[in-house]
């Protein structure tokens, strides 16, 4: 064989053996990569093949199949009350994939899940259809109820935990969508999504309550009391501050600090500054106790760290930064941003006697049979006050309530209701209307079964700036949730 030949006969060569290489990486390597990859339509025809599992709260289910006429996809997603559970449950699309409790617990709700061979064997034995497995939630649907149509046509978000285990009772977010309207794979659902995708001003897929952050305002002055009372600035809540009314905010050229009442909070102390909401106080607290032990108090709350409940929950974020700034982040303004699952978790902790329960929201995962495969015990989180200073916290915060004659709607008068408006500052130099903040628990004898937090987004127009404020907007719905939560427990 001359020269030429044998170079393309080595050639040849390289490139069968390359081609042989290829194939038994893609067979035997890749394999398991390709087969559950999100662009093989297969795996999308496989998870509708069957009816899913559904997600439970209060017993019943909230999500269905419906059998199509489809030769590919022989069931479609349905949901109950879709816009107001889409937040919890999110959506399953035959186009579009899954999200939140759908996307988190797939295998499970398919039936994929490798616990559950024993009832598919089971299936394939008897020649029964495969099924998937339930999600029982934690859910209290009269809270969500009241959570949802409390905030109406706002932008906004509630958070309801039971403080004793973390359990989420209440998880809403507004505006909403309708997961039904794209859970097949047609024309209309494309549309649809692309509506929804492409609404950038109402963000209705934004899940508010987990993955927004929002500056917490005033009731952030929770978190900068607990700070000066596990440092030992004040000794308790009726102890004088040294703060003038204005507060000259430290290394600026005296730029002050008004406060929003007049004549009260000149040296107030923790009590009253609560009560009336005072930024001279919190935010000279802020600057005493050093951004380093705010960092730290922020973190014992659970800022900083993103949450799992089994979906993510974004980092609320109590920033490093300078003397003027972190006075300005004692107050909940400044960098400081917050979820309102973070500041449920804040009132939580105080209404948990200092004690932070990891948030949850699934109970239990159930196969078919109604066997139990997994079953969620709480956990704590961590101690994130002394039992003392929850204590100090939980008088000053029912002091916000009862001081300022606040309206606890139908809770009646032998629960003790604790809570923190806050008027948080947005957009450049002010420009934009506040968010309208409360965070709250209820307290019984037996402890506090709820706790709350709510932001409403007061549009611009919607009612003059300064009649905008978290008692008007926010407090009366955290007040129907409680309530909700308390006649179940009663």
């Amino acid at each position: 064989m001359n020269k030429p030949m044998r170079r393309v006969a080595v050639f040849c060569g390289v490139l069968i053996l390359a081609l042989l290489i290829r194939v038994n990486y893609v067979q035997f390597v890749q394999a398991d990569e390709l087969q559950s990859h999100e662009d093989n339509r297969r795996v999308s025809i496989e998870r509708y093949s069957n009816p899913r599992g559904d997600i439970i709260v209060d017993g019943e289910p909230i999500t269905g199949s419906v059998e199509t006429d489809d030769p590919d996809y022989r069931f479609q997603r349905t949901w109950t009350d879709g816009e107001m559970w889409a937040p919890v449950t999110g959506y399953a699309s035959q186009a579009f994939g899954t999200s939140m409790l759908e996307g988190v617990n797939d295998s499970i709700l398919t039936g994929d899940d490798d616990r559950l061979f024993f009832n598919n064997t089971i299936d394939m034995l008897t020649g029964g259809d495969q099924r998937g497995g339930d999600v029982i939630t934690t859910l209290n649907g009269d809270a969500q109820r009241a959570a949802f149509e409390g905030l109406g046509d706002r932008k906004g978000a509630v958070v309801a935990l039971d403080p004793r285990s973390g359990a989420i009772l209440a998880l809403a977010s507004t505006p909403s969508y309708d997961p039904t309207s794209f859970a097949g794979y047609g024309a209309e659902d494309e549309e649809a999504w692309v509506a929804l995708e492409g609404d950038d001003e109402d963000k209705p897929m934004l899940n508010r309550a987990l993955r927004e952050t929002y500056p917490p305002g005033s009731t952030f002055k929770v978190v900068t009391a607990a700070a000066a009372l596990e440092n030992d600035l004040v000794g308790d809540i009726d102890e004088d501050t040294q703060y003038d009314d204005p507060y000259l905010l430290p290394d600026t050229n005296d730029v002050p600090l008004d406060n929003q009442v007049p004549g009260v909070c000149q040296d107030a102390n923790v009590r009253d500054a609560m009560r009336y909401s005072c930024n001279s106080v919190f935010a000279g607290l802020s600057n005493d106790v050093g951004n380093e032990g705010m960092i730290e108090m922020a973190d014992r709350f659970g800022f900083n760290e993103e949450h799992f409940v089994p979906v993510r929950a974004n980092a609320s974020v109590y920033p490093e930064d300078n003397r003027p700034q972190n006075a300005m982040a004692g107050i909940g303004q400044a960098s400081n941003r917050a979820t309102p699952l973070q500041m449920a978790m804040v009132a939580s902790a105080v209404a948990n006697n200092g004690t932070l329960m990891k948030p949850y929201m699934v109970d239990q995962l159930v196969a078919p049979n109604l066997s139990v495969i997994e079953q969620h015990d709480p956990e704590e989180l961590r101690e994130a006050v002394s039992g003392d200073t929850a204590r100090e916290l939980q008088e000053a915060m029912e002091e916000v309530v009862e001081g300022n004659d606040m309206d606890r709607g139908s809770i009646s008068g032998d629960v003790r209701i604790g809570g923190k408006t806050g008027t948080a500052q947005r957009g450049e130099n002010n420009s934009e209307p506040p968010y309208a903040w409360f965070i709250s628990y209820a307290m019984t004898d037996e402890g506090s079964p709820v706790a709350v937090a709510v932001v409403v987004e007061v549009g611009d127009g919607d009612v003059e700036r300064d009649l905008i404020s978290g008692t008007r907007f926010a407090a009366p719905i955290a007040m129907d949730v409680m309530a909700a939560v308390l006649e179940d427990e009663g």
